[in-house]
């Protein structure tokens, strides 16, 4: 099978060293056995990506700055809409009334910034249902039926996870990222993910998303984070993080802070990267930023 990535950008702000270094290591893995690398903007959330006007453009700059070039033309998730609702329509779901509230109150504390959620809303009768909806309009969870899955990924091997009654579309009618994430990914014949780690827990329950609407579950690599010294991801906060925060250090001079990080020493050029991969040990580890110094 061919081995195709994807890069999935959200144009709400700036592409920091975290985001450009996952970049990197995805397009380096899909490119140095001869495999495609996809460009997806996922711009669903509308009000947040019109308040930062003309991102995507720059964090497609950033990229292309680097070298990091993308096969076909960039997909937007908000271009892609009946494809979602089509998927949704496939699925067993059911409405949830819930607030964010009394799931946090019922469930336990999540690793990824995931709730599971206890099925509070499966059992209501038609009346029930009514009667909420008069008042509150309705999140669509997929009824899962408590399944488990597994996953395959390059760095932490077999991860199995338990899948929750998670969201489809939101109480606000979008659709969740759960649900746009695979459908994408199965439209557009991915085989590969390359994230940060930070996504790691979620992938049993996308990939289990996968079989349900016909797909072949992709296998993941899950790039460990870039962090500031106490440990924290990247934030403004920290200084130079992004490209243009690090101007006027060229493109190339970024382009080896981020592959020495990766354990490929300083490359000052993508072609230079791909003769040096493998890598060593560090290709899947975080890296912390100091000073100046990603290491």
């Amino acid at each position: 099978m061919p081995h195709v990535d994807r890069y999935a950008p959200s144009p709400t702000s700036d592409l920091h060293l975290g985001n450009l270094r996952t970049a990197l290591a995805g397009w380096l893995l899909a490119r140095s056995v001869g495999g495609g690398w996809l460009m997806r903007v996922e711009d669903l959330d509308a009000d947040r990506v019109r308040a930062a006007q003309g991102m995507e453009a720059r964090n497609l700059a950033d990229l292309q700055a680097l070298g990091l070039g993308w096969d076909g033309p960039v997909v937007r998730q908000s271009e892609r809409l009946e494809l979602y609702r089509d998927a949704v329509a496939s699925l067993p779901t059911y409405e949830c009334f819930c607030t964010r509230r009394e799931i946090a109150e019922a469930a336990s504390a999540p690793h990824d910034g995931h709730r599971a959620y206890p099925g509070t809303c499966k059992g209501l009768s038609a009346a029930e249902r009514a009667e909420r909806r008069a008042t509150r309009r309705p999140a669509v969870r997929v009824d899962s039926g408590g399944a488990t899955f597994a996953v395959e990924d390059d760095h932490a091997g077999r991860v199995e996870g338990v899948v929750d009654d998670f969201v489809l579309v939101r109480g606000d009618g979008a659709f969740a990222y759960n649900l746009a994430v695979v459908v994408d990914d199965i439209d557009m014949g991915v085989t590969h993910v390359t994230r940060g780690d930070d996504l790691l827990s979620s992938a049993p329950r996308q990939a289990w998303l996968t079989r349900q609407l016909g797909g072949t579950p992709a296998t993941y690599a899950h790039i460990g984070l870039v962090v500031n010294e106490e440990g924290q991801r990247l934030a403004k906060r920290d200084g130079a993080v992004t490209l243009a925060d690090l101007a006027p250090l060229p493109p190339a001079d970024v382009l080896a802070l981020l592959t020495d990080s990766l354990g490929l020493g300083r490359c000052r050029t993508t072609e230079e990267a791909l003769a040096a991969m493998p890598g060593d040990q560090r290709f899947f580890s975080g890296a912390v930023w100091r000073d100046g110094v990603l290491a």
